[in-house]
């Protein structure tokens, strides 16, 4: 039994350490996101991206940072005159958020889980791609 648990250990220590550095890489990106943005338009600063690592509090920033994200977006776009990005994934982001908080219900949070994953890769492929329409020098 000591030899298991010994196992069972060193294997959720594997799978955090692995989550983490997930987590900071979503974070990476959406740091670069941010930063992308000129400063006159973001609706935070791109180094508060970084709270979503502390555990439990990320439930919540998510609120702020995703449709922050987008909002910042919309609101340069809007100044250049591109109507082209509909709401930047501000909706992506709200729901994405949503998805998260849900995902802690116990036993259907896997539902959530589920489309939080989905709504997250989709909301990061759309900051991308705005990301690459705004010139590194605007910001």
């Amino acid at each position: 039994m000591g030899m298991l648990a010994g196992v069972g250990m060193i294997v959720a220590l594997i799978i955090a350490v692995v989550a983490l550095a997930i987590a900071a890489f979503i974070c990476w990106l959406m740091f670069q996101n941010y930063e992308r943005v000129p400063i006159k338009f973001r609706t935070m600063e791109p180094w508060k991206v970084w709270l979503n690592l502390i555990p439990c509090v990320g439930l919540v920033w998510n609120f702020w940072v995703f449709p922050g994200l987008a909002k910042s977006n919309k609101a340069y776009f809007d100044s250049v005159g591109d109507t082209t990005v509909g709401d930047c994934g501000e909706n992506l982001g709200k729901w994405y958020s949503i998805c998260c908080a849900c995902s802690i219900i116990p036993y259907i949070g896997i539902i959530p889980g589920i489309g939080a994953l989905v709504l997250l890769i989709m909301f990061l492929v759309k900051a991308n791609e705005l990301k690459a329409k705004i010139p590194a020098t605007a910001a």
